[in-house]
């Protein structure tokens, strides 16, 4: 699994360690290609009579976040693989309403407006993520919900 080797040349560069429980929840939130939950993530590690405690899954997704591994997605409360892990970068997820299916967006240009926008308001930011919720392509196709190249919505002024 290529996010597991870059995980672990990471923490190796930077002097971490990646432990057992810390590789086992990676492993969980990528294998399960769409945002998983500590509870799903704590059953999926317990599955055949494991004995993980939860805290051993929050301290290890604590961890992860940290240095840059996984994200957290607040509207989800759930965990997905960070695509671009050692790079810095403002996590932005564009996420189906649909499906649930979760795409981790990397753009410069939405980067540089937030960061011009908040250093116009003086703000300091502890941690940044953008959520988008829409419909995927395919769902999008299927359900037929939105114009061709429109907006699924708009606001009044």
């Amino acid at each position: 699994m290529a996010a597991l080797m870059k995980a672990e040349v990471l923490c190796r560069a930077t002097g971490k360690k990646l432990t057992n429980i810390r590789r086992k929840v990676l492993e969980a939130v990528w294998d399960s290609h769409a945002p998983i939950g500590a509870y799903d993530i704590l059953a999926k590690l317990n599955y055949g009579g494991g004995r993980t405690a939860p805290i051993m899954v929050y301290r290890a997704l604590d961890f992860l976040m940290v240095n840059g591994l996984v994200h957290r997605i607040a509207s989800l409360n759930a965990f997905v693989g960070c695509a671009h892990p050692g790079d810095e970068h403002a996590a932005g997820f564009l996420i189906c309403r649909e499906c649930g299916s979760t795409a981790e967006m990397d753009s410069e240009t939405l980067n540089e407006a937030l960061d011009t926008a908040v250093a116009a308001r003086g703000f300091v930011v502890d941690s940044q993520v953008v959520e988008l919720r829409g419909l995927c392509p395919h769902c999008n196709e299927v359900l037929g919900k939105l114009a061709p190249g429109g907006k699924g919505h708009t606001h009044a002024r």
